[in-house]
């Protein structure tokens, strides 16, 4: 067992990684952004200067903010400023009002809002909002993770500065994981230090079900769970039930439903994906409480550590990182011990890595499907001891560094990826 204060380790920075949150993430980070400055302004700014880096502007173009009907930024952007509180975190515009939506669109109108793109950083999370009224201004800056604020201003008073690291990255002080120590910790920590992650499963399943009765996005998770479906073509079993509770959450949350859902590593799909299948698994299979405890922790932590090298925004869609996740945490329930983990990872990562991501929208919920299915296919495999050899395309014998190889991909090989979709999603919009 691992020592009790690398434990503990852990367990912050799950619970660092693992939180509510209302909405898609980046749009919400710059509203939260918006609620801080406004605060520090302390009156209603007359104007508002959003500068974000590229990352920030492609996932919060296409996806609907929670409670408007509205999609994109500058609605998020005049609801933080209108009735955000930066205390809540991701969940910052819990509290908006239909009448706050229409002042908030009056905003709009007067063109109180100006959004540009950041020039001149390799940080890929990086949210600068400047709120102006009469001769004062403040100035709040986020980078690194999406609550992490580097930088507070209010005229020439600097309140807060940790711009000093490279590129203002997030403080990364924390234990240093393996596959195997996630395993490790997922599977012999005390049952009572790690049972918070059960609310989880409550968030994120209550979010699907919410999904079921309403029609969100594309409606993937609903018609997966119809009867058309099932009887026609799926059929209704543990596989199709995976599928459509991971997708409906994802439906609505893409679709700007004011549900929250439990998120990992800045991401709600990610937390969904890390979650969703392994719950249906273990309710399925009359899994014990213990054993679906130990499997959630193995999924979401997991995602965690591979997103330590990857970061928070990529190229590559969180979708792979976080099915991953949920494949080890399959696996584990179906009585895989750590070698037939190993494989799963393998198989996962010889399979989905280079999925782009192309935005926060409605249609993720198509990829988190393709992440999920590939998941069980590939916890399937291991179980049968089957796995791509390291003569195989990326893959290494050793599962570390096959997780390396993911994250340089996602870091390194895709940076072009990321510039062309960006400059495909923005052209189209001034067609």
């Amino acid at each position: 067992m691992i020592a009790k204060p690398e434990r503990e380790q852990i367990i912050a920075l799950i619970n660092r990684e693992v939180v509510p949150a209302i909405g898609c993430t980046e749009p919400i980070a710059v509203a939260l952004c918006v609620a801080k400055a406004t605060e520090t302004l302390g009156r209603r700014p007359e104007k508002i200067h959003a500068l974000l880096s590229a990352n920030i502007l492609k996932n919060a173009m296409g996806v609907g903010i929670p409670g408007t009907g509205m999609i994109g930024l500058p609605i998020a952007i005049a609801l933080g400023a209108l009735t955000g509180k930066s205390e809540y975190q991701l969940e910052v515009l819990k509290d908006i009002t239909p009448e706050a939506v229409e002042e908030g669109k009056k905003m709009i109108d007067a063109q109180t809002i100006c959004i540009g793109l950041k020039e001149g950083i390799s940080e890929k999370l990086y949210i600068e909002v400047c709120c102006e009224a009469g001769n004062e201004k403040a100035t709040a800056i986020i980078a690194g993770g999406h609550t992490t604020f580097i930088y507070v201003a209010k005229n020439d008073e600097v309140l807060l500065d940790k711009q000093t690291s490279s590129d203002a990255a997030e403080e990364t002080d924390g234990p240093e994981l393996s596959l195997h120590k996630v395993y490790e910790f997922a599977t012999t920590a005390p049952l009572e230090e790690i049972r918070f992650i059960l609310e989880t499963r409550r968030l994120n399943k209550n979010a699907a079900e919410r999904s079921f009765e309403g029609n969100y996005g594309h409606q993937l998770g609903k018609l997966l769970r119809s009867s058309k479906s099932e009887e026609e073509l799926m059929g209704s079993n543990t596989f199709t039930h995976i599928l459509s509770y991971t997708s409906a959450a994802c439906d609505a949350r893409m679709a700007g439903a004011m549900i929250p859902v439990m998120s990992n590593s800045g991401s709600g799909n990610q937390g969904i994906t890390a979650t969703l299948p392994v719950v249906v698994y273990a309710e399925e299979n009359h899994k014990t409480e213990e054993e679906l405890i130990r499997a959630l922790t193995l999924s979401h932590l997991t995602v965690i550590y591979i997103k330590q090298s990857l970061g928070r925004l990529s190229a590559l869609c969180g979708c792979v990182v976080a099915a991953t996740g949920s494949s080890c945490g399959i696996t584990y329930l179906m009585g895989g011990d750590y070698g037939q983990i190993t494989y799963a990872v393998k198989n996962m990562i010889a399979n989905l890595t280079g999925m782009i991501c192309d935005g926060a929208k409605p249609s993720c919920a198509l990829k988190v499907t393709s992440g999920v299915s590939t998941a069980v296919l590939s916890a399937i495999l291991a179980m049968e001891h089957k796995c791509v050899s390291s003569v195989e395309g990326i893959i290494d014998d050793d599962v570390d560094r096959s997780i390396r190889n993911l994250t340089r991909i996602g870091t390194q090989g895709m940076n072009e990826t990321d510039r062309l979709v960006l400059d495909i999603m923005t052209h189209k919009q001034c067609d």
